[in-house]
């Protein structure tokens, strides 16, 4: 990995300390039957015994086996996770679906298998409701409401023109302000990362996006593999069960345009995107801004393995290295079960794809962050800054109380105020909300991958980066949330802070320097050892230079070879320091006569 020359005065030291991820927990399988002691009742949301009391209504019928994906940790890249993921999950739901699938033949009611999670759609009355809670291979029926789109706020579709950027470089001020372009001068602009999409539907055609979606070969689109339609039902301008991307919102078109936007105008070159050169691929998981439990978990499911248009022979070798969801499943609006996603955003992690999650648009009180998919810690959720890098008012809040785990939320933040991207009919326009912010980090993500394809697959360690480079946001006043105020890093009500993508990016070096504690007499030895660690989580340094200079009053005795000395500074060429390595240099003094009685070895350091 090349990286730029990285010169470092241990006089100047800037100590950055990297963090790491927690280990990815999975949930363990359930046993193959349920509790034998509970009645067919209790296994039912209250919502579906009251839709279906009433006539037709869907649930999800939930297995009780469940997979153990714990094994997919210890797989080095993202196609070997995704490959095992998606044949265990298969194999899984293929073994186990069978006769709930031959009753519901019998029954004659409309139903769907799903295997990225162990689960079936069904859209039945009250009677077909407790022939599935009474079998013993049936663990939970769940609600499958649909639910209204977070809207976010809209300030007005504005022509090319008008839009706010840097004179020079044609770049928007929330690009700039994460340092994205900086990431692209070093040469990594997204190439080789592929980001998933799922949402309203797209205009894949958009000036802005046509070039990135990864179905255009330059002359002609091939929409199989590259976009899926989880909409089967209902009205809506584009239609339903669609063969080619469309947006019927507008909303899903804003956020890919933050994730992967760049066109030509006038001899310009405007990039509204942070990775303008990945390829992105689309889910539609709403109809009109109206999406379900079931239309989520289907978007999920195809990016682990997208299909052909017809929806057979998955490939998880074309799943996405990443996924924005700027979408919420409320309890207010029927999401009843707040584990109703869980299973499925574990195993699309534990399929190496980094899951992305907008935090809400309810704050700004504690605890606003109350819905799935961004209330699990498999999640990576992303709260909303303005300009002048404050928390936006409505930005949601953790901790998260509505499951009962007091978890801390959101993990990052990112512009969400105020962001101009493309929007459908070849428009553009400003939008504002968490939905807004959480394609800035998909797009952080992606260009972390352009510049190291080691971290393909390797989400913890890529959500591992962002934090440990995030930038502070201003909270005025201090907003303090299950007991954590928003000074402390992390916290709850932004995270651990903006994102930067230079810091996330570049290399980092720790440097420390020790010597013996005691005095020292006049004329003596003062040894010091000089050490410097490369804390980057995957990115080598190279040509690392470290300079010491003598402290006044003392005289250069010697230093570990090879070294260099010009005057009294005195330089070591560390060479290429490789990701977690350190290396050490000595530097003996001597104490000059001028000193007056023993000195502390401090006064030298």
């Amino acid at each position: 990995m090349n990286q730029s020359p990285f010169s470092f005065r241990l006089t100047s030291l800037l100590l950055v300390i990297a963090l790491f991820a927690a280990a990815l927990g999975l949930a363990q399988p359930a046993g193959a039957a349920s509790d034998p002691g509970l009645k067919w009742e209790q296994k039912v949301d209250p919502w579906v015994m009251e839709t279906a009391s009433q006539g037709q209504t869907e649930f999800l019928v939930f297995l009780a086996e469940q997979a153990d994906l714990s094994a997919a940790a210890a797989l080095p890249t993202r196609l070997e996770k995704g490959t095992y993921v998606y044949q265990t999950l298969s194999a899984l739901a293929q073994r186990t679906q069978e006769p709930v699938l031959a009753q519901l033949k019998q029954l004659g009611v409309e139903h769907r298998a799903y295997w990225a999670t162990n689960v079936i759609w069904v859209r039945g009355g009250l009677g077909t409701v407790q022939a599935m809670a009474q079998r013993g291979d049936v663990a939970r029926i769940y609600a499958n409401p649909w639910v209204r789109l977070d809207e976010p706020a809209l300030a007005a579709a504005t022509p090319n023109e008008t839009f706010s950027i840097e004179a020079v470089n044609a770049i928007l001020w929330n690009i700039s302000l994460v340092n994205a372009n900086d990431v692209w001068d070093a040469g990594y602009r997204g190439q080789g990362v592929v980001i998933g999409g799922q949402d309203t539907g797209y205009q894949w055609n958009h000036n802005a996006l046509y070039k990135q979606y990864r179905g255009w070969d330059g002359v002609s689109a091939n929409h199989n593999y590259n976009w899926h339609d989880a909409i089967h039902s209902g009205t809506s301008d584009c239609g339903i069960d669609l063969t080619a991307p469309c947006d019927d919102h507008g909303h899903g078109t804003h956020t890919m345009g933050t994730m992967v936007g760049e066109y030509e105008k006038d001899g310009t070159i405007y990039r509204i995107g942070m990775a303008p050169e990945a390829k992105w691929i689309g889910c539609r998981n709403m109809v009109e801004g109206w999406g379900s439990p079931t239309s989520y978990l289907e978007c999920y499911e195809w990016f682990i393995a997208p299909t052909n248009l017809q929806g057979t022979v998955p490939r998880p070798d074309l799943a996405p290295d990443v996924i924005n969801n700027s979408w919420s499943c409320t309890v207010e609006e029927g999401c009843v079960t707040p584990d109703i996603l869980l299973e499925v955003v574990q195993n699309v992690r534990a399929a190496g794809i980094l899951t992305v999650h907008s935090a809400g648009n309810t704050g700004s009180a504690c605890s606003t962050i109350s819905a799935p998919a961004a209330i699990y810690d498999e999640s990576y959720t992303v709260g909303n800054t303005t300009s002048e890098d404050k928390i936006a008012s409505n930005s949601s809040r953790g901790p998260v109380t509505v499951d009962g785990s007091n978890r801390m939320k959101p993990d990052i933040s990112a512009p969400g105020t105020s962001i101009y991207s493309s929007y459908p009919d070849n428009t553009y326009a400003t939008l504002s909300g968490t939905s807004m912010a959480a394609p800035h980090v998909a797009g952080l993500a992606a260009l972390l991958i352009s510049a190291y394809p080691e971290l393909a697959g390797n989400v913890n360690t890529i959500e591992a980066m962002i934090n440990a480079s995030a930038a502070p946001v201003i909270v005025d006043p201090v907003q303090i949330c299950n007991l954590i105020p928003s000074t402390t890093i992390p916290n709850n009500t932004f995270g651990w802070g903006r994102i930067d993508a230079l810091e996330a990016y570049r290399p980092r070096l720790s440097i420390a320097k020790s010597t013996p504690d005691q005095n020292v007499p006049i004329g003596s030895l003062i040894t010091y050892e000089i050490k410097v660690k490369n804390t980057h989580l995957v990115g080598e340094t190279t040509n690392v230079l470290v300079s010491d200079t003598l402290p006044e009053g003392t005289y250069f005795f010697s230093a570990s070879d090879p070294f260099t000395i010009d005057g009294s500074t005195i330089t070591w060429n560390l060479g290429t320091l490789q990701p977690g390595e350190w290396k050490s240099r000595a530097l003996v003094v001597r104490v000059g006569v001028e000193a007056q009685g023993p000195v502390p070895n401090a006064a030298y350091s």
